[in-house]
């Protein structure tokens, strides 16, 4: 057995009361839905709890390497093995894993790339595929392709979804053949979260040409201090990107700051996501939003920034482009305060601003560059994904103009 029982510290998780009514659903109709907000233990039970129901390898897609190499560490520890025993890791440039593995944690790009190498995954029993409220494109082709081989080739793989949010209906109607896959829904009791809402003095966060003011991580910076002194516990700030991570950091000199970013080094990772006895300032992206936990956070400073794929039609070219949160991630980025007690979350905008928000970010397929998503569906044999059941169709514009991309490198023919 993997699952370990409630009394192994860590282990006794919201979750629990939704892994025998997801298993069912899985031997039953071979798809589900889990949904379960962040922190509820979706990551780390689920996989353990179909290993010892299916038997083969379980396989858990997730968005990035950062949360790979961090849900594979957290589920060993649950086993209680060294990591690369019954559980591994794979992502380019670095794998753990021998002949016992029976769970493994990959980024979803990596298992698309294994997909097209191998289309009947041989030895696996179940794909996970995490995280799915965030809509990223390898995510979206990683179900059409998971799919398409349990239509045609092996309908006894079972292919499993997991949401932070409730948002799922079009997510059960594609996973399900016969009708929507069954959902599951696990809740967790959080913790009162209080709001505080501290505009910054500039009109705009944003200079031209899509560069953050400075004057938004001044303010990001001394909304931090205040939050230290007013509450205990460490604080968890969420900027754009990497470039916002150092400034925030520069300007809060003095304090234990600890970045945290898909480029660090694995152990400069972990420092980030460990438990400390001194209070700690962790400064991040999106990526610790729902799919990372960091433990000890009481406290919560939003930005209110995140970095978005955006595609320049007119040249044919993608970018990150910095954008306003929308108020689903924003809620994400609140409850992350209120784990495990009373919180507080201290958002760099005003609740005017807060009501013109977005309700959910957009999904990549719809802004995204799709050169490389068409390439994949053309390596497939799906041309413009012809056959496969997409989440959402691909805007026509864009694809047109990724397959004449793709036309003019000589990469796809008629």
């Amino acid at each position: 057995m993997l699952l370990p029982d409630v009394s192994v510290p860590g282990a006794d998780l919201p979750v629990r009361t939704a892994l025998s009514p997801t298993v069912d659903a899985v031997r039953s109709r071979g798809t589900a839905v889990l949904v379960a907000p962040p922190g509820s233990g979706k990551t780390s039970l689920l996989p353990l709890a179909l290993a010892d129901a299916l038997g083969g390898t379980v396989v858990v897609a997730e968005p990035r390497r950062l949360a790979t190499r961090a849900a594979a560490t957290r589920l060993a520890s649950l086993v209680g093995e060294p990591l690369g025993r019954r559980v591994g890791h794979a992502m380019r440039g670095e794998r753990s894993g021998g002949p016992d593995l029976r769970v493994e944690v990959v980024t979803t790009g990596l298992l698309v790339r294994r997909l097209q190498q191998d289309p009947e995954l041989p030895g696996v029993s179940a794909i996970v595929v995490d995280e799915c409220h965030e809509r990223h494109l390898d995510a979206d082709l990683l179900l059409a392709l998971g799919l398409d081989v349990r239509a045609n080739l092996r309908d006894d793989l079972a292919l499993v979804a997991t949401s932070a949010t409730a948002d799922t209906v079009r997510l059960s109607r594609a996973l399900g053949a016969d009708g929507p896959a069954p959902v599951v829904t696990a809740t967790a009791a959080r913790h009162e979260v209080a709001v505080e809402w501290t505009p910054p003095p500039v009109a705009t966060p944003l200079l031209p040409g899509g560069r953050v003011d400075p004057r938004l991580l001044d303010h990001v910076a001394d909304v931090v201090r205040r939050a230290c002194a007013e509450n205990e516990g460490d604080v968890l700030v969420f900027v754009p990107g990497e470039a916002e991570i150092h400034g925030v950091s520069r300007r809060l000199a003095g304090e234990n700051v600890l970045p945290l970013f898909g480029r660090q080094s694995r152990a400069e990772q972990e420092r980030a996501l460990t438990p400390s006895v001194t209070r700690r300032v962790v400064v991040t992206t999106s990526v610790a939003e729902s799919s990372l936990t960091v433990p000890g956070v009481r406290v919560v400073v939003d930005s209110g920034l995140a970095r978005e794929p955006r595609t320049d039609q007119a040249r044919g070219l993608g970018a990150l482009v910095t954008t306003r949160v929308s108020r689903s991630s924003a809620e994400q980025r609140a409850g992350r305060a209120g784990r495990e007690a009373p919180g507080r979350v201290y958002r760099c905008w005003s609740e005017t601003d807060h009501a013109r928000l977005d309700e959910h970010p957009a999904p990549e397929i719809a802004t995204a560059d799709l050169a490389s998503f068409a390439l994949d569906l053309a390596a497939w044999g799906a041309p413009g994904g012809e056959g496969l059941t997409l989440l959402e169709q691909p805007p026509r514009p864009a694809m047109d103009a990724a397959t004449g991309l793709l036309r003019a490198f000589g990469a796809v023919d008629d």
